[in-house]
């Protein structure tokens, strides 16, 4: 399915954690800058859990995503109520802000879903000043040539598969620096003793063991 199609039926039980957000969380903060007093834009924010986690003083949150049912679904309206965070219906790749909007921008597991970067990585860096910094998540090409997808279960209980399309890091990197980005740090979370709770039923521990080491997100950090 394609991501505007997947995610309104997804909204409503996007909150639970799975093993990539548990990982892709933990390498978000570990490369994001201080916060504090900074404008910031969470681009493809789901429900806005994230930007409505952010425990710093900022000066602005923005979150943006496609699928109008997500930015309704409850914890996006929990974040307006115990934050100020402006949620706007729209694509990653025609962001509707000035040029030299926002200090942080964080776009996570969302440029996988696009059959080109070019687009998205040149509307992140039109909306970022001078010096700033961008963090960019995506699904980890050496999982999905493992045999993991992206998909959930609909609330029929269902099994989706969402449209993914595989970047190597190097296809963001050049991307990125098309549109003036410098890649300056990048991590590789993967299968390890920080999600090892997700397999601990029987029948899946032999996938855990199989796995370990495993990368299962890319995360880079640029400045524009």
């Amino acid at each position: 399915m394609s991501a505007r199609d997947a995610y309104p039926l997804w909204a409503s039980t996007y909150d639970g954690e799975t093993p990539v957000s548990v990982l892709e969380e933990a390498a978000v903060r570990a490369l994001t800058p201080s916060l504090g007093g900074k404008s910031v834009l969470d681009a493809a924010c789901g429900n806005a859990r994230r930007i409505r986690s952010i425990g710093e003083q900022v000066a602005r949150a923005v979150g943006v995503d496609l699928v109008f049912e997500m930015l309704t679904a409850p914890h996006a309206g929990g974040a307006l109520r115990e934050r100020a965070v402006h949620l706007v219906n729209a694509d990653v790749r025609a962001l509707p802000f000035a040029p030299r909007s926002f200090d942080v921008i964080w776009c996570r597991l969302a440029l996988g879903h696009l059959p080109d970067l070019a687009d998205a990585y040149a509307e992140l860096a039109r909306v970022g000043v001078p010096g700033a910094t961008l963090i960019v998540t995506d699904f980890h090409p050496a999982a999905a040539r493992a045999g993991h997808t992206r998909s959930f279960r609909d609330p029929l209980g269902a099994r989706r598969e969402i449209e993914h399309h595989i970047y190597e890091l190097g296809d963001h990197e050049v991307a990125a620096a098309r549109a003036g980005l410098r890649l300056d740090r990048s991590l590789e979370p993967g299968v390890g003793p920080a999600i090892k709770s997700f397999y601990d039923a029987p029948a899946v521990l032999k996938a855990y063991e199989a796995q370990l080491g495993l990368p299962l997100v890319a995360a880079m950090q640029f400045t524009l």
